[in-house]
């Protein structure tokens, strides 16, 4: 059974060091015995931190090709609800987030559960909204 709303913030913290906070740790071992879920945005976003650390050049090709494995291995169900982009808009506007970030609200919303998130604006959102987050 799903239980909380994953947010990139948190998933990089589980795969890139320099990300990495006690909270990103906690929410990792909470999805030993727990299924979390995303928006369909969160494995793109996910490549995107990837990339931009290759071309930082702090992981090679083939290490950021292994952590996408990783990531699909992990219990994260997709959202394949195609979200509505004038609610995604209205949230983005009302809290203040990015349009990505008020995907994460939406499906909070409509799920009807917490978000585990780093992302101190999407954190803000979540509880004014009234989903609430994932405690450390």
């Amino acid at each position: 059974m799903t239980s909380f709303v994953l947010d990139n913030s948190v998933v990089c913290g589980w795969l890139l060091e320099s990300h990495c906070t006690p909270y990103s740790e906690a929410v990792a071992q909470r999805l030993r015995t727990s299924r979390a879920m995303a928006p369909a945005l969160l494995p793109m976003e996910y490549t995107n931190v990837l990339r931009t650390a290759c071309k930082r050049q702090n992981l090679v090709a083939a290490q950021a090709q292994h952590m996408l494995a990783l990531l699909a291995q992990l219990p994260i169900d997709i959202d394949t609800t195609a979200p509505n982009p004038a609610q995604v808009f209205d949230l983005a506007l009302r809290h203040d987030l990015t349009s990505y970030g008020a995907l994460y609200l939406d499906l909070a919303l409509r799920r009807s559960l917490p978000i585990a998130t780093q992302d101190r604006a999407l954190a803000n959102a979540a509880l004014a909204a009234g989903v609430g987050l994932v405690s450390a």
